[in-house]
């Protein structure tokens, strides 16, 4: 894919699934490993499911989730027991091919819009091991803060909020 065209971002659309999935699962480690199904089923649970498109085709996506859902992720249990209200962005991936070019942004922008007039924050997890320091930077520069850390053995993250507004 390259990016010559303007990055248009829309809600999620079933037929994306084929695309999306490959994309999530070609980004390992910086976010968890998918089946179809799984996917189908996040995707289902989220609070939003914004889809970056370029030249008419998915470049990228943000998957959003609000607290009170049933997910068996330690960094959402972690934000679910931390914070009362929230948009919690469990995972946000841009193809390879097409990174670079201001779509994470795009994407993110459009979530704060959003969710404007709500008063959830924005929180998400960064690996810290594997380190992932392009990604720390990224969400500082969109105005996210530290708020925890946590060491799962393998992996260890740091949590990060934004408020809203």
């Amino acid at each position: 894919m390259t990016n010559s065209g303007p990055v248009a971002i829309r809600p999620y659309r079933e037929s994306d699934l084929a695309t999306l999935l490959p994309m999530n699962n070609a980004a390992v480690p910086a976010v968890s490993e998918l089946t179809e199904t799984k996917f189908a089923a996040l995707i289902a649970s989220a609070l939003v499911c914004l889809v970056a498109e370029v030249d008419g085709r998915p470049a990228g996506f943000l998957l959003c989730l609000a607290e009170g859902q049933d997910y068996d992720s330690p960094n959402y249990a972690w934000v679910s027991r931390n914070r009362k209200r929230f948009a919690y962005t469990d995972r946000i991936c841009v193809d390879e091919n097409a990174r670079g070019k201001g779509i994470g942004e795009a994407l993110y922008r459009a979530l704060f819009d959003f969710e404007q007039d709500g008063d959830r924050t924005f929180l998400c997890e960064v690996n810290e091991r594997p380190p992932n320091p392009g990604s720390m930077k990224f969400h500082g520069r969109l105005g996210f803060r530290e708020i925890g850390r946590r060491d799962h053995g393998d992996k260890a993250v740091v949590y990060l909020e934004r408020t809203n507004g």
